[in-house]
């Protein structure tokens, strides 16, 4: 089979695995994007995400069980935080699909999908630590990367690089 009718295939389990999320959620989550890195739809009522996160996981028809990563992402000109997360269905199924959701930058938070894929545990931690993303109901909200007392995150686009930590100047 030749490269591209392979994608194809892939984006068209994606699309129908989407119309099936589509039914049950509704206005919840967004339209379905057919981007060509990875198919993609976001979710658009975020109290409802750990609910969403349940139904794409045990659902027998989509069976998302394996969360390969979380991304954090800082939208300032929105004045947001967002998350990326790319869902594969491992198995005979095989499709795949990210989904975003975004939050206030300053005060927001996003459900914890921690105790829906296990690997969301310590994706979640990175997103805090680098961009301040804050998950509720997370069983272990701290930093993962730098020190507790490090000021800021790290990863967001206004962030400014404190000159020194601990006495010892910090190179950038």
């Amino acid at each position: 089979m030749e490269e591209g009718k392979v994608y194809s295939q892939s984006v068209a389990e994606s699309a129908a695995a989407y119309a099936i999320i589509k039914e049950k959620f509704g206005d919840a989550i967004s339209a379905f994007d057919a981007n060509e890195t990875m198919p993609f739809f976001e979710v658009l009522d975020v109290a409802r995400w750990q609910e969403i996160a349940l139904f794409l996981r045990d659902n027998g028809k989509l069976k998302f069980n394996y969360m390969a990563c979380l991304s954090g992402v800082d939208y300032p000109a929105e004045e947001k935080l967002g998350i990326v997360c790319n869902l594969e269905s491992l198995g005979e199924l095989g499709h795949r699909l990210a989904v975003k959701l975004k939050c206030a930058r300053n005060g927001g938070s996003i459900p914890t999908v921690s105790c829906v894929w296990h690997t969301a545990n310590w994706h979640e931690r990175e997103a805090y630590d680098m961009f301040g993303m804050l998950f509720t109901g997370h069983p272990d909200m701290r930093r993962i990367l730098c020190p507790e007392d490090w000021e800021g995150f790290p990863l967001r686009k206004d962030y400014k690089v404190q000159e020194t930590y601990h006495g010892i100047k910090v190179p950038y």
